[in-house]
């Protein structure tokens, strides 16, 4: 969606004449966007004088197009300023600029390769290196728009500081992040002469093919071939995606659904359901690749940040240049309730559990169950009820059932779409059996017998040595990880102090923080312990989980017991603390069954509580007397 379009003549009197906010406010009033607030009005009439500036040359032409505030498709992101035409050889070029107000940055961390820090909102903040910020920009519209594609348009990518302070400028010119800025240079404050030395290299004169922008926004919107050429590449020989048994057979109903949704038109939603370990996310990313080498519009979705960015990573084996080629694939479901209906040919919705009726930030949001079977022709939920952990988790197989019905989608749910094979927990259905019986669950108490299962379950005294345990077991592969439950304080996002942890025997440790979208794969984060909204959706060969006081053992009636007193103030996400205490014992026992089944070979635990950890070993000894039997 455009929200300003102009040829440069209009645009350099808007800019002159002082109008220029204003009427970028009222088009985006018009067209049903929220934005537009105080800061933002500012920065609309403060940046757009530079850009004035900057065009307002002899040399370019007077009908150059202009384009502000551009919404790319299917997202909520927007384009700050476009400027399109051509050069003195006709090459056909759009300029894609990032606007920036910072007059300072800095480095976060060696490991951090998009972000820096800044000061946004009188807040110092984490957020993306501008230069990245307009290549990934560049790269979503030349992999899915069939315009730019076969009208060989030339995208060129650039980000301005105009308020940058030279003395900074070795922040963002750090060599972590010389992939971006090669690829989309940035100019700051003193660089204007070398900013209009670089328009003028690709722009000039107006375009021969007439509105470019308006081509691309009105084509249709697939992946080409050359990002269906550079996803075949990065999962060749990756076996953690190979199918296996039950998963198999699902993905086939899958494939054979979405083909008659795009025969018939009709709207479908497929219901995945399955527990920990079953296999639901490595089913969404192959269907997520199926799809994508078949021409369709898809994409895989998740509320939380760590499970896209870990499949992410593994798809892209790391490589700058391939996170920034296939990243528009992974998407949250911020958004989406600004996609026309059937946008997507298919969305891919793991960890459906987690979806919200209104996501914070997401003004024209309302629920993203609906969000998603409204923008995708057929969509496909990865659900498992018992890993809802907070108030606000709305999906369930109630919830979705009613959205399909309102929105005349047909829901699939059938006993290919249920999957129960254990492929973590070294691959035993038991394991989850054994932890149900752990935390008394179940009605009534299933018998297992741990020695069987060949699986690494320890219940520790002191803290700091389950950490020694667990960095030894990190130390060769880094999939090692702690975690724990609500229970502790975020001293140090509240500068209350440099420890958020701390626990009987010198155990000291602070929650992940600006680390938290790379954590778990983060080679630098082994001491820092995860949280349930970052470990949720993943796994690793060993977890260690801190057990706090909201769970613990009565002696008396020899039932496990939860205390939602117990939950930090400072969790503003779950709502158990305000919950019934009905609802509080049930999202507690989902949080910690979610983290006791994150390791594929071992789980270690430290219960605060003397009498759970008593309780616990005794449960062990018991399993393990059933194999002696």
């Amino acid at each position: 969606m455009i929200v300003y379009n102009a040829n440069k003549e209009l645009f350099v009197q808007d800019v002159k004449t002082g109008v220029i906010a204003t009427k970028i406010l009222n088009l985006i009033r018009e067209k049903g966007l929220n934005a537009g607030q105080e800061r933002e009005f500012a920065s609309w009439h403060n940046s757009m004088k530079f850009m004035r500036d900057i065009v307002d040359d002899p040399e370019i032409d007077d009908d150059v197009q202009i384009a502000i505030e551009y919404n790319i498709p299917q997202t909520s992101k927007r384009v700050d300023f476009i400027i399109i035409g051509s050069n003195a050889s006709n090459n056909e070029s759009i300029v894609i600029v990032e606007l920036k107000q910072w007059s300072r940055a800095e480095v976060v961390d060696d490991d951090m390769h998009f972000s820096v820090r800044t000061y946004v909102a009188n807040d110092k903040r984490i957020v993306c290196h501008p230069s990245y910020q307009a290549y990934s920009y560049s790269r979503f519209l030349a992999n899915y728009s069939q315009a730019i594609h076969e009208k060989h348009i030339h995208l060129i990518p650039c980000a301005y500081l105009h308020n940058y302070l030279p003395a900074y400028k070795s922040a963002l010119a750090a060599g972590i992040y010389k992939d971006w800025y090669t690829s989309a240079p940035f100019f700051i404050m003193d660089e204007v002469q070398q900013f209009n030395a670089f328009i003028k290299k690709f722009i000039t004169k107006k375009s021969s093919q007439g509105d470019l922008l308006y081509l691309i926004e009105n084509g249709r919107i697939k992946p080409t071939k050359s990002l269906q050429d550079a996803l075949a590449t990065m999962v060749r020989g990756t076996p953690v995606f190979d199918l296996l048994d039950e998963q198999a057979v699902c993905f086939d109903m899958c494939i054979r659904t979405m083909l008659q949704c795009l025969k018939d038109k009709k709207k479908r939603t497929i219901l995945v359901q399955g527990g920990p370990g079953t296999g639901k996310s490595v089913l969404a990313v192959n269907l997520l690749l199926h799809f994508i080498t078949c021409s369709c519009n898809a994409a895989y979705v998740t509320k939380n940040s760590a499970p896209r960015q870990a499949f992410l990573s593994i798809l892209s084996k790391n490589k700058a240049e391939n996170i920034a080629e296939i990243s528009q694939l992974f998407r949250s479901p911020f958004g989406l309730s600004q996609v026309p209906r059937n946008s997507y040919d298919c969305l891919i919705v793991d960890e459906a559990h987690r979806l919200v009726n209104k996501m914070y930030g997401d003004w024209n949001g309302e629920n993203q169950v609906k969000e998603c079977i409204n923008a995708s022709l057929l969509t496909v939920f990865m659900l498992d009820e018992d890993q809802a952990v907070t108030t606000k988790d709305i999906g369930s197989v109630q919830e979705i059932s009613r959205w399909c019905k309102n929105l005349g989608s047909t829901i699939i749910m059938r006993e290919e779409t249920k999957l129960t094979s254990q492929f973590r927990c070294n691959g035993s259905d038991s394991y989850l059996q054994f932890i149900d019986n752990l935390l008394q669950r179940g009605k009534e108490t299933v018998s297992v017998s741990l020695s069987e299962l060949n699986y690494d379950f320890r219940i520790f005294d002191d803290a700091s040595q389950m950490r020694d345990v667990l960095r030894e077991k990190n130390a060769g592969n880094n999939k090692a990880r702690m975690v724990a439950g609500y229970c502790y304080d975020w001293n140090v996002k509240h500068y209350r102090g440099d420890i958020d942890i701390e626990l009987p025997g010198g155990f000291q440790a602070k929650w992940n923080l600006e680390n938290d979208k790379i954590w778990a794969i983060n080679p630098n984060s082994f001491e820092e312990v995860g949280c349930i909204h970052t470990a949720q959706g993943l796994e690793f060969d060993y977890v260690g989980v801190l057990i706090g006081k909201d769970l613990r053992f009565d002696e008396q009636s020899g039932r496990v017991i939860t205390d939602k007193s117990a939950i930090s103030k400072d969790d503003k996400s779950s709502g158990i603390r305000s919950a019934s205490n009905e609802e509080a014992h049930r999202l507690i026992l989902n949080t910690y069954k979610t983290l006791l089944t994150r390791g594929q070979k071992g789980c270690f635990v430290y219960c605060e509580d003397e009498a759970l950890k008593n309780y616990f070993k005794r449960m062990i000894r018991s399993a393990h007397d059933l194999q002696d039997a």
